[in-house]
């Protein structure tokens, strides 16, 4: 082989080489630019969970406040029934003439 066929030959593996590496960095590049899409559909899900979330748990807060309120309205109206039923019972036994009893 001579000087020459060997200079062609080194240009040529050379080229190949230079070729391959282009299409390395260009699909390197690619798999960046997908892998920054999917970074940033994961970050945009993740702030639409969060607000989801933020929504659900107000929502969820009204609503154990209002339930709250009614049970805690519910409490009192079955209070003042126990104590109208008790004064009544006491009113009903003092014209019966029956006694008190002391608590046990």
């Amino acid at each position: 082989m001579t000087t020459e066929e060997r200079l062609d030959r080194i240009e040529h593996v050379t080229a190949g080489i230079a070729e391959e590496r282009r299409k390395d960095h260009e699909e390197d590049r690619q798999l960046w630019r997908d892998t920054q899409r999917q970074i940033n559909e994961l970050s945009a899900r993740t702030l639409q969970m969060g607000d989801e979330l933020r929504y659900a748990i107000d929502r969820l807060a009204e609503e154990s406040r209002a339930a709250h309120k009614r049970f805690d309205a519910a409490d009192r109206r079955l209070e003042e029934r126990i104590a109208d039923m008790v004064s009544a019972i006491g009113q009903l036994t003092a014209r019966m003439g029956v006694p008190p009893q002391p608590p046990q």
